[in-house]
């Protein structure tokens, strides 16, 4: 059986890539009458016009042999290696109903009130049909869900076919952008009612994008045949994925089942081989999110694409048809935007820092292989004036904690690794003569343990790094052996809320060792270890252990908390582990035996007075407080309206923000006002990019030499 830890933060589940990159059951359950009637009249006509493209039934999906002993396999494999003792009793058989109906219908537009009610007979009774694999009630709800979506699809045909005539965009009425605490349909005119507002707002996006009725008319009819195909194109193993996950990640959210074909996509990634974009993807309510960029991948290089913006389309080239995806299986969407390097992939996208579900916006990234070089640490040189004397500092940049594995097993002298790359880019700014060193983690989600725990040694002399609690209580600490200092100066680490896992490991030694200042905003709290284990079918990813500092505080949940803490433009409530259901709570151990550097912590309030005095004529960093503030207020949108003036009036007032706020920086820089927002999309950005602030970056520098200016004075801090 094939186990391999590894400490990224970043779930790889059934909805969820990286971009580089018959019928048998066993046992029964008591199935409700009306359930039973439902299951046999499932293949109800769901138009009769054949001009929809679908036929009079929709086909019901039956577990397998294989899936039933796939199950009871996962159930003992959680309940043997998992490191949450949890009972599977009725409490966890609720969870994973609600779970699996939030999975499938997460914004309500699918189920009605009346099946909701039916399915309540099953809330209880899961935990029963997981530990005999009976699969009958996961796949009753599943068929119910596919026949709900293609009748839904289909009045959205048969309503466009109609005309827009009885649309009107007059009224005052608006649509709830976020339904996942919203009530279940009560009848088929409170559905109809909501899918209405549902195509109206569709039409409304792209009649705000200048696009003429006509053309929306074609465009919609083929995007919603489009999706009603597809969900006659799903199987019995994405009844079975999507099921096992609602029922995995009860006990935590790194824990998933991987189908065959997942498990083959997941070994594609794990050795790098995959060509694509470089982006972490999710499916969340019916769209394809981006979750994070890799580091110097495609994307992050393009700096078009961000964590949290919507991929609505794709083309291929730079004039193919862009393909709608909204609905589409993420994996679907993967096979989109996969393919050779050098070829141009363009994506159709709803930018995370806009009001609801427009304007869209369209980008071109070239696909390519991520090198482990392109990775690797970077550092530049710095000088800066502070109390009218010139001062160098160096900034070691860190995008993962990487290590060339088959390099090192080769016997090779000069492998790649994070250590050894910065071991020498500190010796080289040592030579320069730098004062202080920042050491940047933004982004960095994690990588290699065993790097985290070696890069931790060239700043501290031999010690614990981390400590790893298992299941059954056992702890054991990763330790730096080598009494070796590399750099002893004054040191800064800056984070962010993408920082996670490995990244966490070291900048919560050197908080603990008190042998630097973090800086940043609180880190993503990924602090558990995952192994994966093989099954009859597919794979299994579980959590078996939790990472704790030297100080015996765990990484996990709660992740690092800066000693001065900046603004960040990430949802705090969206991004994080505490974000994530079912997440491990953070918790604490016995502090292991280490010996800390002099006490900074008696100079941190000084230095965050410093830091607080100094923003407050900071241009760059007023700038980036805006812009949060912008960003904060559109998330608090509840609802959009369907009254076309007032979609104009509201797009007009969040573009006019976003435009002063450009040109506000522009000044400060000394570019080119623009005339409207979307001359941005027309500019040529990249000499720009080249010099753009970087408002965080810049004031770690002059916190920096805060703390150096308090090394030099006499009973302050000693290096």
């Amino acid at each position: 059986m094939m186990k391999m830890n590894y400490t990224n933060k970043y779930r790889i589940s059934p909805v969820l890539y990286i971009l580089i990159l018959c019928t048998f059951t066993v046992g029964f359950l008591f199935t409700p009458p009306s359930l039973k009637a439902h299951a046999k009249d499932i293949s109800l006509s769901l138009a009769a016009d054949s001009s929809l493209g679908i036929d009079d039934f929709i086909e019901i999906l039956p577990p397998t042999r294989k899936q039933s002993k796939t199950n009871v396999d996962i159930v003992k494999q959680l309940e043997k290696y998992h490191y949450k003792d949890l009972e599977i009793d009725d409490h966890v058989s609720s969870k994973v109903f609600d779970r699996y109906l939030s999975d499938l219908d997460g914004r309500r537009s699918y189920f009605f009130s009346e099946d909701i009610k039916e399915f309540e007979a099953y809330r209880y009774r899961l935990d029963n049909a997981l530990k005999i694999g009976d699969l009958k009630p996961a796949f009753m709800i599943f068929n119910r869900y596919r026949q709900q979506v293609a009748e839904r699809l289909a009045f959205l045909v048969n309503r466009i076919e109609k005309g827009f005539d009885d649309l009107d965009f007059d009224i005052e009425e608006s649509i709830t952008i976020n339904r996942e605490n919203a009530p279940w349909p009560i009848n088929t005119t409170k559905m109809d009612d909501l899918w209405r507002k549902r195509l109206k707002n569709d039409i409304l996006n792209l009649k705000l994008t200048g696009k003429p009725l006509d053309e929306i008319h074609k465009l919609l009819k083929q995007r919603y045949r489009n999706r009603l195909s597809r969900i006659r194109q799903t199987d019995s193993e994405d009844a079975f994925r999507i099921y096992m996950n609602a029922f995995t990640q009860i006990y935590d959210p790194h824990t998933q089942y991987f189908s065959p074909r997942l498990s083959k996509n997941f070994d594609i990634m794990m050795s790098l081989s995959l060509q694509g974009i470089g982006a972490v993807l999710q499916n969340k309510n019916e769209y394809t999110q981006v979750l994070r960029l890799v580091p110097a991948g495609p994307a992050d290089k393009s700096g078009q694409l961000k964590p949290g913006d919507r991929i609505v389309g794709v083309g291929q080239g730079k004039d193919g048809e862009i393909v709608n995806v909204i609905g589409w299986r993420l994996d679907d969407v993967v096979e989109l935007i996969r393919g050779p390097k050098q070829t141009v992939v363009r994506l159709e996208i709803i930018p995370s820092d806009i009001d609801g579900d427009h304007p869209t916006k369209k980008i071109m990234i070239t696909r390519n292989t991520v090198k482990l070089e392109e990775q690797a640490a970077q550092k530049k040189l710095v000088e800066l004036k502070y109390k009218d004397q010139t001062h160098k500092i160096g900034i070691i940049e860190i995008p993962t904690f990487y290590i060339d594995f088959k390099a090192l097993q080769a016997g090779e002298e000069n492998y790649k690794s994070t250590t050894r790359d910065v071991r020498r880019l500190l010796k080289e700014l040592i030579a320069e003569k730098v004062e202080g060193i920042i050491i940047d983690l933004r982004d960095n989600g994690g990588g290699a343990l065993q790097e985290a725990n070696s890069l931790t040694g060239l700043f501290i002399n031999k010690g614990p790094t981390v400590q790893i609690r298992e299941s059954n209580g056992q702890i054991s600490e990763l330790r730096d052996p080598d009494p070796e200092i590399v750099y002893d100066g004054p040191l800064i680490v800056l984070v962010n809320r993408l920082s996670a896992s490995a990244s966490e490991i070291f900048a919560g030694a050197v908080q603990d060792y008190q042998r630097g200042i973090i800086v940043g905003s609180q880190t993503f709290g990924k602090g558990t270890v995952q192994s994966l284990e093989d099954l009859r079918q597919g794979q299994l990813k579980l959590t078996r252990a939790k990472f704790y500092r030297v100080s015996g505080k765990s990484t996990q949940n709660q992740g690092i908390i800066p000693d001065i803490v900046y603004p960040t433009i990430y949802d705090m409530k969206k991004i994080g582990e505490n974000a994530l259901p079912e997440a491990l709570a953070w918790d604490k151990i016995h502090p292991a035996r280490y010996q800390p550097w002099p006490n900074l912590v008696l100079w941190i309030k000084l230095l965050e007075s410093l830091h607080k005095s100094r923003i407050k004529d900071d241009p760059d960093f007023s700038y980036l407080i805006s812009d949060i503030e912008r960003l904060n207020e559109a998330r608090q949108k509840t609802e959009v309206s369907l009254n076309e003036a007032t979609r104009k009036r509201e797009r007009q007032v969040s573009e006019q923000k976003m435009l002063a706020l450009e040109n506000k920086r522009r000044a400060i820089r000394g570019l080119k006002l623009l005339k409207k927002i979307s001359d941005l999309e027309t500019t040529d950005n990249t000499e720009e990019n080249e010099g753009k602030p970087d408002p965080l970056l810049a004031e770690s520098q002059y916190i920096l030499l805060d703390l150096i200016s308090m090394a030099h004075q006499k009973g302050s801090v000693q290096y």
